[in-house]
């Protein structure tokens, strides 16, 4: 049995990409189903530029794409008929992870400074943690403060309680209070977040 030219070019086409496949296949994550991976009767396929092609059958639509030389790719697979798009995978892969990255970059990662404060400290001390949490707080970072009670002071948690109010007082600028005081060990603690930008 003779191979015609057509069928002869079908078939390189598919050794020549089964290469790709499996190079594509190493990057593609397992949700979308590309090539010989799909198995259904009737696709409605679009074109690279974005034009309808109709209803068609898995094979006249992988013929199609390796006529382009690129990928049929499954991209709704719960319409009815599913929809598939010819497209380079590889050039899609590489985007979406591009877009991916640079919306993690975007992000602002907040971290949680501490500031520790003895219930018994001085005013220029004071002072001194109040400048840096309100650094900390421009810099869109959280902040907890705690204030360490020595020895006897755990008995009057109240001057603790005051530092604290005075604290959140010269903070008000910067930052709002997330917790309020609470006791923790020996320790007061309450947890201060920045202002939200407009």
């Amino acid at each position: 049995m003779s191979m015609s030219t057509d069928e002869y070019l079908y078939s390189f086409f598919i050794f020549i990409n089964f290469f790709n496949v499996l190079e594509v296949l190493a990057i593609s994550n397992k949700e979308l189903q590309i090539n010989e991976e799909i198995r259904d009767k009737e696709l409605r396929v679009i074109d690279v530029d974005g034009t309808q092609l109709g209803m068609l059958s898995a094979n006249e639509a992988l013929k199609i794409a390796f006529e382009k030389n690129l990928d049929l790719v499954k991209i709704a697979p719960q319409a009815q008929p599913p929809v598939c798009r010819v497209m380079d995978y590889g050039k899609f892969c590489f985007e979406q992870a591009k877009r991916e990255k640079e919306a993690r970059k975007n992000q602002k990662i907040v971290e949680i400074k501490e500031i520790r404060m003895f219930s018994n400290i001085d005013t220029n001390d004071f002072n001194t943690k109040v400048n840096q949490a309100l650094k900390f707080l421009k810099g869109g970072d959280k902040i907890k403060v705690s204030i360490r009670f020595r020895k006897r002071a755990i008995a009057h948690p109240e001057l603790g309680n005051e530092l604290l109010d005075r604290f959140k007082d010269n903070c008000l600028e910067a930052g709002v209070v997330e917790k309020p005081a609470k006791m923790e060990g020996r320790s007061l603690v309450m947890f201060i977040s920045p202002k939200a930008t407009k």
